[in-house]
């Protein structure tokens, strides 16, 4: 392995390996099929990279986007690494040139979508060029339980006939052991290790709210963060167009993005987010896995996603450089109609699946638990019970309501009246006093928990209903989600339980504050960071990006300026102990950047 760690340095410029990357290297190394599953951020693309330089021959990886190929093939060739991608987009000569690199066997790392790999010919090809592994990335997309199915994923099973004594790699950032499951038999995975890293993600503060005055709450949270770049999530591509003109109408620097646009159109926006002309993208869910830069700082959904999946491959576009970033998702039960209508009508096969995973999304908007550990747990992993410090919850938020218990029992009243037809949606009607054709048929307007929380609305009873059930007073049972007590809904009946409940109905939005507790770690080295300083370095990597034609993050991320701004190194020797800059990249970037942090401090120096 110390080849590898000569990799990491030489080419990343970093002198040390993040959880299970070694574990994953040595897959390759060894030659042996294996599934990683390692969250944004978790550098799993360095997995397959960094081994692929310690072998013989060419590793090829299967991706699914043109706008991510070609962001990791511009990293890497920034970092020094023979790297290419076949794709529609290249000219006759992009296409020989790349051709050649294969037949002379100078080529490391080749990309290529799942549709061009599994084409007969290709895979003779490919058989003829030294392939060292495969590498499937983002492998959910193969998995009919996972978030974001292709059929074309569904192809790649003819890769282990077409390579039967080559090893292949899966790697997916969210895959639930169901998942997991179906990646290995699909993919024809040979006695694979299978690495699971953790899903947390200390940097991002996440936190829940009731959607009210949408545009004034996104431009609250906007506000938060000045020329940081983020990513605001919308359903329906009407919405984003919508809310994307009344932002730029205001003054902000913002883009739409969603499958109903042109692909020029859409292609020439994301570029814009990518090299920081633009700050904000609006964007429905076809904005996702081709996000590959490093420092959004903030993520807001302005309405909730359709799978908890969804929400953690979404809200993982922030923070990939390890320093902290804000989510925030504003809600509404319509968001939940809305989905299931859409499901419904567009999701035959699976529909199912896909509505039991909107449920779970639901729950996880109304529960009152640490967001960090819903969301870890939900993919099977434990996490401590102690207070996360970056979520609205355990950042103490969320308070809950001072008639909390004499609403809780009221709710048990109800649940008890009405026995077999006790359903969420019934129940709340019940309590509200609604004056319905089934509740007066049934005579339960004659019940005595009959309009017991009449000065609320329906929704209002309903959200507690599903916060009771989260916190275990209630469970729901067969078909109809019909509601039955717990002993621990017992005792809150007799008095011996408080449980919390939330009005939400506010749509308020709370600035982002300081973190403390384990999240806190992210900014311990940041004690002399100067602001000034790292809009000066900005400035320099944006110019070199554009003279290289790459994203500014490929240059350097977010995370190694802000070491730089701390470090103040002054000369070549001082600016390799950065982590992030590479041998390669001190020779080609290293002078500007020196020079702008002398330049810097000789007039800090001077006042």
């Amino acid at each position: 392995m110390d080849r590898l760690g000569d990799i990491l340095k030489q080419n990343w410029g970093y002198d040390r390996f993040l959880p299970l990357q070694r574990e994953a290297m040595q897959c390759a190394l060894d030659r042996r099929d294996s599934l990683v599953v390692l969250p944004t951020g978790g550098g799993k693309s360095l997995c397959f990279q960094a081994p692929a330089l310690a072998v013989d021959g060419m590793a090829v990886v299967v991706s699914p986007l043109l706008s991510l190929m070609k962001d990791q093939v511009d990293a890497l060739r920034t970092n020094g690494v023979a790297a290419a991608k076949i794709d529609s987009t290249m000219n006759a000569r992009e296409r020989v040139a790349v051709h050649q690199s294969i037949q002379q066997r100078s080529l490391k790392l080749l990309y290529v979508s799942p549709e061009r790999i599994v084409q007969p010919a290709f895979m003779e090809y490919l058989k003829k060029a030294g392939v060292s592994f495969l590498v499937v990335d983002e492998a959910h997309c193969i998995s009919h339980w996972g978030h974001d199915f292709r059929p074309e994923y569904r192809l790649l099973k003819q890769l282990r006939s077409a390579f039967p004594d080559t090893s292949m790699h899966a790697f997916t950032a969210t895959a639930t052991e169901l998942v997991r499951t179906d990646i290995i038999q699909e993919l024809g995975l040979h006695d694979p290790a299978v690495l699971i890293g953790s899903f947390d993600r200390p940097n991002l503060r996440y936190r829940v709210q009731k959607r009210g005055d949408l545009f004034k709450q996104v431009r609250e949270l906007i506000d938060a963060h000045p020329g940081d770049s983020g990513v605001v999530y919308c359903i329906r591509r009407a919405d984003v167009d919508d809310l994307c003109a009344r932002l730029t109408q205001a003054g902000y620097k913002a883009l739409p993005y969603h499958a109903g646009m042109e692909e020029a159109d859409r292609k020439r926006n994301q570029e814009a987010f990518t090299n920081e002309t633009t700050d904000i993208i609006v964007a429905t869910v076809a904005f996702g896995m081709g996000i590959d830069k490093s420092n959004v700082r903030y993520v807001i959904h302005g309405a909730m996603p359709k799978s908890v999946e969804h929400y953690q491959q979404e809200t993982g576009r922030a923070g990939r450089d390890g320093l902290e970033a804000d989510c925030t998702l504003l809600y509404s039960y319509a968001d939940f109609q809305l989905w299931r209508s859409i499901i419904e009508k567009n999701e035959a096969e699976g529909g199912d699946v896909a509505l039991q995973k909107l449920q779970d999304m639901a729950r996880y908007c109304d529960q009152l638990t640490c967001r960090h550990k819903a969301l870890v747990e939900y993919f099977g992993e434990p996490f401590p019970s102690r207070p996360c410090g970056a979520c609205d919850v355990c950042l103490g938020e969320v308070e809950s309501l001072a008639d909390a218990q004499l609403f809780g029992r009221s709710i048990v009243a109800a649940i008890l009246d009405l026995e077999d037809v006790a359903g969420p949606t019934y129940t709340s009607l019940v309590l509200t006093g609604a004056r319905e054709e089934r509740i007066l048929a049934k005579d339960h307007h004659r019940l005595p928990s009959f309009g017991l929380l009449a000065k609320h609305d329906v929704q209002t009873v309903r959200t507690w209903i599903e916060q009771l059930v989260n916190q275990g007073y209630f469970e729901k049972t067969g078909t109809y989600n019909i509601l039955r007590l717990t002993p621990r809904g017992l005792a809150l009946n007799r008095g011996e339980e408080t449980p919390i409940l939330t009005d939400r109905t506010q749509g308020r939005v709370r600035r982002p504050t300081p973190r403390r507790g384990a999240a806190q770690r992210v900014e311990a080295d940041l004690a002399s960071f100067d602001p000034a300083l790292f809009q000066v370095l900005r400035q320099v990597r944006r110019a070199k990006a554009i003279e290289l034609g790459v994203a500014p993050f490929i240059v350097f991320s977010d995370r190694t300026l802000r070491d730089m701004v701390c470090r103040k190194p002054l000369d070549t020797v001082s600016f390799l102990q950065v982590p992030g800059v590479s041998d390669r990249k001190c020779d080609a970037f290293g002078a500007e950047f020196i020079a702008a942090i002398n330049a810097y401090c000789e007039e800090e120096g001077s006042r």
